[in-house]
């Protein structure tokens, strides 16, 4: 019954030429003008020192076009394309809110940095094509005048995806369908497969894929700095701070059919401030909920999911924080610099990091195995227990190995079918997601950012069609299922 609401997702919404700038916060002139005021209280009072009652220097603006709701490679990215693909010079004020300065915890640095093409979803590996296009050519998009060069570390040295016997003809069908949408990825067989990586065991292996050009890993650390560094340039605004309300308006309609539907309006983001009770309500006309393992959270506070069971209204965005553990290894025997990232039939993966045979790696738990997300403490025996039997038995030298550190980090995981959610949500219209891609958020980023960034300014998808992954699809329980999640 609510298909004709749905349908709001791929209209037409806010164009651009409707995203009015407003002033707002500490602007060039305020500034020279309390400095002048400054100046004359001090030639005034002499030996006196300029004590002001209340300074808003750390504040939000009190109005923007934009609100983006997290401050991690996706909402990055948003921004970036926003700007990039804005008409008018400074035409949209865009302000992203990031309650964690330090990213301590954010999954865009914890995450192992891999870019790969070999996807089971046509969007999917359309995503990573556009993203390794844009990373390969970094410094094209995001070079600053007068700072040097963004270094990525990229390591083009692919990704080797292992299958057993049961899962062979699965693998052969997705690389058909990689091969079909541009990217360069070849099958081999157990034989080929010793041959060329000699210090592998293949035992229990049937088929594998192995991707030739665009996939590998980078340092996450570096985009995620270049992506800032940049925005800064184009007059973006970040202000360090959490998001805990909106202030909301809404329209009654009524359906063809008769049905009554309320649409919502987000008027007001009110961002509370770090180690402080105190809020700053920020007008707007678009909030991106960019929030990570949290945006679920976030859409709650917009009142998505809070309706009856079984209605539009009562459809909640289904991502939650899903605890994953990378552990670093040392082994002298170990794979050489050609070795790619490994992905095994038993779900563990690897790959190198450095020079001086140390390797990264760990595996997915099952449902019954997901660990407590409430925390980022490392579980040690999941690696003796889970991981290294698996290791040890794709690759002999593994068996010296000596584990040197591990880390958790956190993956916004769709529970609905591990996809990611772009576009409106059909009820409060002026909130777009860029959120749930459970753990190929970082890789996709820049295609991410630019599908979002064209619905908002032209009302619909223009580079990548996206519009499987729209929200709309948790109400109608129609999956667009990832098989190939790492």
């Amino acid at each position: 019954m609510f298909r004709g609401v749905l349908q709001l997702g791929s209209r037409p919404g806010l164009s651009f030429r409707q995203l009015g700038t407003r002033s707002g916060g500490s602007t060039p002139d305020w500034v020279g003008k309390v400095s002048e005021i400054k100046k004359k209280i001090q030639s005034a009072l002499p030996g006196a020192t300029w004590n002001p009652l209340y300074d808003t220097s750390h504040l939000p603006p009190e109005h923007a076009d934009v609100v983006v709701v997290g401050g991690g490679v996706i909402g990055l990215s948003v921004a970036y394309w926003l700007k990039k693909l804005e008409k008018k010079r400074d035409a949209i004020r865009v302000l992203v809110v990031e309650r964690d300065s330090t990213y301590s915890k954010a999954s865009t640095v914890l995450s192992v940095g891999g870019i790969r093409q070999q996807f089971s979803l046509p969007q999917n590996i359309q995503l990573s094509l556009f993203s390794a296009n844009f990373l390969r050519n970094i410094n094209e998009y995001l070079a600053v005048t007068d700072d040097p060069p963004v270094d990525l570390q990229f390591n083009p040295l692919g990704y080797l995806l292992l299958a057993s016997e049961k899962d062979a003809t699965v693998l052969e069908n997705n690389v058909n369908l990689q091969r079909k949408e541009g990217a360069k990825v070849c099958l081999m067989s157990p034989e080929q497969l010793q041959n060329k990586f000699p210090w592998i065991s293949t035992e229990g292996v049937a088929l594998a894929s192995y991707g030739m050009e665009g996939e590998g890993w980078f340092d996450p650390w570096s985009l995620l700095q270049g992506l800032r560094r940049k925005l800064q340039s184009m007059g973006v605004i970040f202000s360090q701070g959490e998001v805990t309300s909106f202030v909301t308006s809404s329209t009654h309609l009524e359906t063809s059919s008769g049905e009554k539907v309320v649409l919502k309006r987000i008027r007001e983001v009110h961002v509370k401030m770090d180690n402080s009770l105190e809020y700053q309500p920020v007008e707007c006309a678009i909030v991106i909920n960019a929030a990570g393992a949290w945006s679920g959270q976030v859409a709650q506070l917009a009142g998505i999911g809070m309706g009856p069971p079984g209605t539009l209204k009562g459809t909640k965005l289904p991502v939650e924080p899903r605890k994953r553990y990378v552990y670093v290894w040392h082994c002298p025997q170990g794979p050489g610099l050609e070795a790619p990232l490994v992905a095994d039939v038993s779900g563990v993966y690897f790959r190198r990091e450095g020079l001086g045979h140390n390797y990264l790696g760990g595996r997915s738990p099952t449902e019954e195995e997901e660990p407590d997300p409430t925390n980022l403490e490392v579980d040690y025996d999941f690696f003796q227990d889970k991981v290294w039997p698996h290791l040890a038995k794709r690759v002999p030298a593994f068996n010296t190995l000596k584990v040197q550190s591990a880390w958790a980090g956190y993956y916004d995981y769709n529970t609905f079918d591990q996809n990611g959610v772009v576009g409106p949500h059909p009820l409060v219209v002026n909130m777009y997601f860029a959120t749930g891609f459970s753990g190929h958020g970082l890789q996709h980023s820049p295609a991410v950012g630019r599908a979002v960034a064209e619905m908002v300014l032209e009302g619909h998808f223009q580079t990548i069609d996206m519009s499987p992954f729209l929200f709309s699809r948790f109400y109608l329980e129609e999956k667009f299922q990832e098989r190939n999640i790492i």
